[in-house]
């Protein structure tokens, strides 16, 4: 039995290894597309004055249950051109390393949206932790998701997840300034690191595969 499972796993990291170029192709466009998403959402937000933490939650939670949908469109149009079944093995490991953070992070919004006041005041503990703290533990969460997946897939999603993890930490450390504005960044938050970071590493990700074609 065990050395059943030992022959199953390390076939799954050849294949990972063997298929690492056809990932790339496909990360590209899904983090052009979430990035995008990121940008497009940061700016709709900062627009509209969402500035309530349960309208944040609900805002932002729609834009990821639009990103996800997005990546798993572009995912399965990649299966599909290179003749490969969606749900393989090698697509069931990256699954199943990033779940564990992204559930935490669902798990800790709807907590904390069901403990939120619908209207709390500017400047209390209620306004900043939706506002604030929730926007970097969706960073922090988010980076040790990627980082986790980075161990089935191109090392540069190990670097990425480290970003947002280092990142989000540091801005937990340092703080937001008494004067700047809650709205500006919060959404901007969001916008940097769901929406800049992510067509950086899609710019990264096009590059280095132009220049590996071009070799």
């Amino acid at each position: 039995m065990e050395t059943n499972w030992a022959m199953d796993h390390l076939q799954t990291i050849r294949t990972l290894m063997e298929r690492s170029a056809v990932y790339r192709r496909a990360l590209a466009p899904v983090m052009a597309l979430n990035g995008a998403l990121g940008i497009a959402g940061a700016i709709a937000g900062w627009l509209l004055k969402i500035a309530t933490p349960r309208a944040f939650i609900l805002y932002w939670a729609a834009i990821a249950a639009l990103a996800l949908a997005g990546s798993f469109l572009l995912v399965r149009r990649q299966a599909l051109k290179d003749f490969e079944p969606f749900w393989s093995p090698p697509a069931r490991r990256v699954t199943q390393a990033m779940l564990p953070p992204l559930v935490a992070g669902g798990i800790l919004s709807a907590v904390l949206y069901a403990h939120l006041s619908p209207s709390p005041d500017e400047f209390g503990v209620g306004y900043v932790l939706g506002m604030l703290w929730l926007p970097l533990a969706w960073v922090v969460l988010y980076g040790c998701a990627f980082h986790a997946g980075g161990f089935f897939m191109p090392r540069g999603m190990k670097i990425f997840g480290w970003i947002f993890i280092l990142c989000g930490c540091g801005l937990f450390a340092l703080g937001v300034p008494v004067q700047a504005s809650r709205l500006t960044c919060a959404h901007g938050i969001m916008g940097v690191f769901f929406g800049a970071f992510h067509l950086a590493y899609s710019a990264y990700l096009f590059v280095t595969e132009k220049r590996g074609n071009e070799t």
